[in-house]
C-alpha cells in the first residue's frame, strides 16, 4: 500500500538566504532498499567561516518512484557552483533521481511481466477447468455404458479399474522417469502423504459403497453436493484458505442448481427419508473422506514444492504412488467389499473368472455381454484422463476449484443421456427444473468468479519545506 511521503529540505544560513527544492512523489509500492531513511541537508558554518555540509536521517515510508527537481537559483543557498570546490549536491541529487528511476522502470517491467504471468495463468486454468468439464462427461456417460455389458459384474469393473489404474500409471512413471521428466528427488518425497491419500480413497470407497446399496439413485446426487461444502471447510482449516461472501455464496448456488438439475420430480426428498438417517450420514461421511482425499494432495503438491526448491512435482507420481495405496487398502478391505456388492467372499474367485471372460467377450458365458471390452476400455481410458485432469487442474489451481468443475459435469450428463446413446435404448426424458436449476449453478460460477474492483489507495502529497532561520 502506498504512503504519502513528507520531505523536507532545510536550510539554514547567517544571513537568511535559501533555496527551494522539491522532490515530486508518485507512488504504489514501496522499496526496501531504502526503507525507513529520509534524507535531510541541513549547511551550516563551520570553523574558519567555512560552509559544510551535513545530513540525517530520518524514518518514512519511502516510495516506488522518485522525480527530482530542483526549483530557486543554483548559485544561491548550499548548492554551489563546481569552481568553488563545494561538493556538487544537485548533480548527486540527479543522479539519486536517476539511478531509482532506472530501479522503478525495471521494477515496473517485471510487474508487467507478472500481469502477463497471471493472465497466462488464468487462461491455463480455464482451459484445464473445460478439459474437466468434458472428461467429467464422458467419464459419467460411459460408466454408465460400460455397465450394459457387465451389468452383473460391477464389482469386477470397480476393481479392474482400480488395479489397472496401478499398472499404468507405474508404466507411465518409468518412461517419464527415463525421461528425465520424473527425478529422483520427487521418487525421494515422503510417502506418508501417499498412505493417507490410499487410506482416505479406500475407506471412501468402502463408506459410498455401503450407502449407496441402501440409497435411492436420486438422493445420491443430493448428498453429493455436500462434497463442496466439504472442500470449503476443510481448505479453510489446513490450507489457511479465506474465501470472499461472493464464493462462498456461489459454491451455495451451484450446490441448489445441482439439486434443482437432478432431482426435479423425481420425489428424492421422499426416498431420503425412507432410506434412515444413519445410510445419509455414512454417505455424506464418503463425501467428506474424498474431499479430505483431494485437500491432502493440495497439500502434497505444496510441500514438494518447497522441498523440492520451487520445483513441482509430476502428476504421475502423485498418481502412481497413490493408486498404489488405495490398492493396497481395497484389499485389505476386500472382504468386506465384496459382501456390499453381493458377493459372498468364499465366491469371488469365480465371480472374478466369470467377470474377466464377459470383459474380454469370449468363451460360453457371455450372453448380454455385448459392447465389450470395448466399452469397459473406453470408460477407463477416459475415467483415467478424467482423475489426470482432475489433479492437474488442482495442481494449478485449488480443490475448491476442482470440484467446482467436476459438479459443473453433473447437469451437462443429464442432458446428455437424453440423447439418443447406444446399448441404453430409451432415452430418457429432460427433468422439468433442468432449465431453472442449470440456471442457478451457471449463476453461481459467474458469482464464485467475480472478482470485485480493487480500489486505489494512491494518494501522495508532495510537502515541500524551506526553514530559513537567522544566525545567533
Amino acid at each position: 500500500m502506498s504512503a504519502c511521503c513528507r520531505i523536507a529540505l532545510s536550510a539554514t544560513s547567517s544571513n537568511s538566504n535559501s533555496s527551494d527544492y522539491s522532490l515530486i512523489h508518485s507512488s504504489t509500492h514501496s522499496y526496501s532498499s531504502i526503507s525507513s531513511n529520509s534524507l535531510f541537508f541541513n549547511q551550516r558554518r563551520g570553523g574558519g567561516g567555512r560552509r559544510k555540509l551535513g545530513y540525517h536521517f530520518r524514518p518514512f515510508k519511502p516510495s516506488k518512484l522518485w522525480i527530482i527537481q530542483s526549483l530557486g537559483q543554483e548559485e544561491r543557498g548550499f548548492l554551489r557552483s563546481p569552481g568553488e570546490g563545494e561538493p556538487q549536491i544537485k548533480d548527486c541529487l540527479n543522479d539519486l533521481g536517476e539511478n531509482k528511476i532506472g530501479e522503478d522502470l525495471e521494477e515496473e517491467e517485471k510487474i508487467n511481466n507478472n500481469g502477463d504471468y497471471d493472465h497466462d495463468r488464468k487462461v491455463e486454468v480455464m482451459l484445464a477447468a473445460a478439459a474437466t468439464v468434458i472428461l467429467g462427461v464422458g467419464n459419467r456417460v460411459l460408466y454408465k455404458l460400460a455397465l450394459v455389458p457387465l451389468k452383473q459384474y460391477p464389482f469386477f469393473l470397480a476393481q479392474l479399474a482400480t488395479f489397472g489404474y496401478v499398472v499404468v500409471y507405474f508404466s507411465v512413471l518409468y518412461f517419464r522417469y527415463h525421461a528425465g521428466i520424473v527425478t529422483d528427488e520427487m521418487l525421494a518425497l515422503p510417502k506418508a502423504p501417499f498412505v493417507g491419500v490410499g487410506i482416505l480413497e479406500a475407506l471412501a470407497a468402502a463408506s459410498g459403497m455401503a450407502a449407496a446399496a441402501m440409497l435411492s439413485g436420486e438422493s445420491i446426487p443430493i448428498l453429493s453436493q455436500t462434497f463442496l461444502i466439504w472442500q470449503l471447510l476443510l481448505s479453510a482449516i489446513f490450507l489457511g484458505r479465506r474465501y470472499r461472501v461472493n464464493q462462498i455464496l456461489g459454491c451455495f448456488l451451484v450446490a441448489i442448481g445441482v439439486i434443482i438439475t437432478v432431482t426435479s420430480g423425481s420425489g428424492a426428498g421422499l426416498s431420503l427419508k425412507k432410506s434412515g438417517l444413519f445410510w445419509t450420514l455414512l454417505m455424506i461421511a464418503s463425501f467428506f473422506l474424498q474431499a479430505g482425499d483431494t485437500v491432502l494432495k493440495e497439500i502434497i503438491f505444496k510441500n514438494a514444492a518447497q522441498k523440492l526448491k520451487g520445483g513441482h512435482v509430476d502428476l504421475f507420481v502423485v498418481n502412481s504412488y497413490g493408486s498404489a495405496f488405495q490398492a493396497l487398502f481395497i484389499c485389505l478391505l476386500l472382504p468386506f467389499l465384496s459382501k456390499l456388492w453381493g458377493v459372498p467372499f468364499t465366491q469371488l474367485p469365480s465371480y472374478l473368472k466369470d467377470g474377466a471372460a464377459c470383459f474380454l467377450n469370449i468363451g460360453t458365458l457371455t450372453k448380454g455381454c455385448d459392447g465389450a471390452p470395448l466399452l469397459p476400455l473406453l470408460f477407463i481410458m477416459v475415467n483415467m484422463a478424467f482423475n489426470i485432469s482432475l489433479l492437474h487442474l488442482l495442481k494449478i489451481s485449488s480443490a475448491v476449484v476442482s470440484c467446482l468443475a467436476s459438479t459443473f459435469s453433473v447437469p451437462l450428463s443429464v442432458y446428455a443421456f437424453t440423447l439418443p446413446l447406444p446399448y441404453i435404448g430409451v432415452a430418457s426424458s429432460l427433468p422439468a427444473g433442468f432449465v431453472m436449476g442449470a440456471s442457478v449453478l451457471v449463476v453461481g460460477l459467474l458469482v464464485y468468479t467475480w472478482t470485485p474492483p480493487v480500489q486505489s489507495h494512491t494518494s501522495c502529497s508532495t510537502i515541500v519545506t524551506t526553514t530559513t532561520t537567522a544566525a545567533t
